[in-house]
């Protein structure tokens, strides 16, 4: 039981890291990006691409996930998605949900419709054991990961002066600029980190759910419900959620294998309909 609950717990850890940067900036900036699952596909093949032609190593290819994902989340924030800020909800969604399609498309040329394994440091493999049991050591590093992530998330976003010229930003863009905030760059970055984050996510999961062109739409499902379980613009809530959910469905999965893949369906219905607006969303 123990281990289930902490395969579980990793494996929430990591649809926190994907969805947390969504959940900023839905929540925030009130805008539908269905692509965030693609940024998060970036990120992965970045790694793929940095520890076999380069030769880095797993560390440092992280990095750089969150920093091209970042880049490019930039790029395409300054050229396409500006001119939906004040769009419809329906044009947001049929554009970024667009992007997902490019993107696939963009990486099953690149790199065909396989796998990606990559190979981690010794150092990351095999298990130790702690009170006679066994837990893996790359999902202790994702744990800890993760929770270092939270850490630093509400303490940029609480206690800093960026968190609260965004905070601002979102509360009222007009009154933020007319005391002379560039809401536009408060925006950029805001974006930037959110994908940045998704990037990292996805160079994390490749040891656990594996990398390949679907990865953008599998879990864009996944990170879509820690988003509304845990509440929009809610770091707290996405951790809560994210966690609940993994434990949920690695539970699921290992006690009741008959419906273990939809239990974590029931228990978004279940938790919507007690709190429509997530664990910890404010509106």
């Amino acid at each position: 039981m123990v281990i289930v609950l902490f395969d579980g717990f990793a494996f929430g850890m990591l649809l926190f890291v994907l969805s947390v940067g969504l959940s900023v900036t839905l929540g925030l900036m009130n805008f539908i990006n269905l692509a965030h699952g693609a940024f998060g596909m970036l990120g992965g093949y970045v790694a793929v691409t940095a520890m076999r032609q380069l030769g880095l190593p797993f560390l440092l290819s992280l990095p750089l996930a969150f920093i091209a994902a970042a880049l490019v989340s930039v790029l395409i924030e300054r050229t396409l998605f500006r001119r939906l800020y004040r769009a419809g909800e329906l044009n947001q969604v049929l554009f970024t949900i667009g992007l997902v399609f490019v993107s696939a498309a963009i990486a099953t040329y690149l790199f065909g419709t396989g796998q990606q394994p990559i190979v981690l440091p010794g150092w990351l493999r095999g298990s130790v054991e702690i009170a006679g049991l066994r837990f893996g050591v790359y999902r202790i590093f994702l744990i800890v990961v993760s929770l270092a992530i939270t850490a630093l998330l509400v303490f940029g976003l609480e206690r800093t002066r960026l968190g609260a010229q965004i905070r601002a930003a979102v509360d009222n863009q007009r009154v933020a600029a007319g005391l002379g905030l560039n809401v536009e760059r408060v925006f950029a970055i805001t974006f930037a980190l959110g994908s940045g984050l998704a990037g990292l996510g996805g160079a994390l999961a490749i040891e656990i759910v594996g990398l390949d062109p679907s990865f953008g739409f599998h879990f864009l499902v996944y990170v879509l419900i820690v988003v509304a379980v845990g509440g929009l613009g809610s770091i707290t809530g996405s951790f809560a959620g994210a966690a609940l959910l993994g434990i949920g469905d690695v539970a699921g999965k290992y006690f009741v294998p008959e419906i273990g893949s939809f239990l974590i369906y029931l228990l978004l219905v279940a938790i919507l309909l007690a709190r429509p607006l997530g664990l910890f969303g404010k509106r």
